[in-house]
């Protein structure tokens, strides 16, 4: 259980102490859970942006970023099936050939670990034989007493397969996982650009992945902000609430 007394290490980055203690202050237990109250998480969602400009010389901390990638493990999917890879370069050298199938923008280069999101191209019986056994060994049982679910899920991606949608239910699947991370990423104080302004065909090539089962579709820049980044300090653009919020 955290405690809004617990320390916070010396040699953390300024800016990083700074929201570690906002959200250890806020911090509360609620049923045996640990949340940040509406005010903390707001004002980290407030304090996040699409970083134009890192700052190469900041590395995201090794527990730092185990946490982040337990969250794209973490990330719940349809039927909980999976279907995506997540390739982190730290490479200088592969990031930097990632920069010109970027659209020319550094963010690449200059951050400290660079996500590529990929999906699953097909899904047949085998990957869904692989989830159930994932099952049966995490929570017991029989993979017998599944079976109902089995038909559930191979009839539900022959019909996607058939009908030319599996890719895209794939695809939004990625979805969910690169804003899981974005999120986590602003709760922990890292910064983050997603970029669909790539060329996944040449991204599939330098990363090694082209004619396997995966094709990239998103990236997401992690790092920190430049401190000449002049977006950092920009106003928010939303439409109100009222206008896009509906309560029925």
């Amino acid at each position: 259980m955290l405690r809004s007394s617990a320390p916070v290490a010396s040699d953390s980055p300024p800016v990083l102490q700074r929201i570690l203690l906002v959200a250890l202050r806020h911090l509360r237990v609620a049923r045996g859970v640990n949340t940040l109250n509406p005010d903390a998480l707001l004002a980290q969602l407030h304090w996040r942006y699409a970083v134009k400009k890192f700052d190469p010389a900041r590395k995201i901390a090794p527990e730092l970023w185990a946490a982040l990638e337990q969250s794209l493990v973490l990330t719940p999917s349809s039927f909980g099936l999976q279907p995506w890879k997540f390739i982190v370069i730290t490479d200088a050298a592969v990031k930097q050939k990632l920069v010109a199938v970027s659209w020319n923008q550094p963010q690449p280069a200059e951050c400290s670990h660079h996500v590529v999101f990929a999906v699953r191209k097909a899904l047949g019986e085998n990957d869904v034989d692989r989830f159930l056994d994932s099952i049966v060994a995490t929570r017991g049982g029989s993979k017998d007493a599944l079976k109902g679910y089995r038909d559930m899920m191979t009839g539900f991606a022959g019909k996607a397969a058939e009908q030319g949608w599996l890719r895209e239910w794939g695809v939004r699947q990625l979805y969910i996982a690169l804003g899981n991370f974005m999120t986590s990423a602003a709760v922990l104080g890292v910064d983050t650009c997603p970029m669909e302004g790539i060329s996944p065909e040449e991204y599939d090539k330098i990363l090694g992945i082209e004619g396997t089962e995966f094709a990239t579709v998103v990236a997401c820049a992690a790092g920190y902000r430049a401190a000449d980044d002049k977006y950092a300090q920009l106003a928010k653009v939303r439409f109100p609430a009222t206008e896009i919020v509906r309560h029925v």
